[in-house]
């Protein structure tokens, strides 16, 4: 159950790149009948804001968590703190019961989904970048 440190920014690569591509779909699939300049440009600031004010600083918190581990091999779930993994709980269970339970409009499904989804699929892609310059580091690093 324990995994190299390193690997762990890949398994967060990986569960963010996936819940991310999930919920842009989402969103995107409800667009269909609600693209407008203006449904763009809020999904937009959509994305901005949860980039620049969670997911940004949390791939970054977590990078640093992980790299600073003393042990090299970790349990695999270490890819986030019980914090984090509350968030995420409380996140995917208020997403789908706003989606179940219809309260919601499907233009705001589309246009904020699509920012949201937008936003975590890139906090996955920058968890991979991490984990493959770590893993260039380590290369560089070992001697030959």
């Amino acid at each position: 159950m324990k995994i190299q440190k390193t690997k762990l920014l890949l398994l967060a690569a990986l569960v963010w790149i996936a819940a991310g591509f999930n919920i842009l779909r989402i969103g995107v699939l409800s667009y269909q009948n609600y693209t407008t300049a203006l449904n763009l440009m809020i999904s937009a600031v959509v994305f901005l804001i949860f980039w620049f004010m969670v997911f940004g600083k949390l791939v970054k918190k977590h990078t640093h968590r992980i790299i600073l581990y003393k042990e090299e091999r970790q349990f695999f779930l270490k890819f986030f703190d019980v914090k984090s993994f509350c968030i995420m709980a409380f996140m995917m269970t208020f997403g789908i019961g706003l989606r179940v339970s219809g309260i919601c409009p499907d233009v705001f499904i589309a246009v904020f989904y699509s920012g949201l989804g937008a936003a975590l699929t890139l906090a996955g892609i920058l968890f991979g970048y991490h984990y493959l310059t770590q893993l260039k580091k380590t290369a560089t690093e070992s001697p030959s």
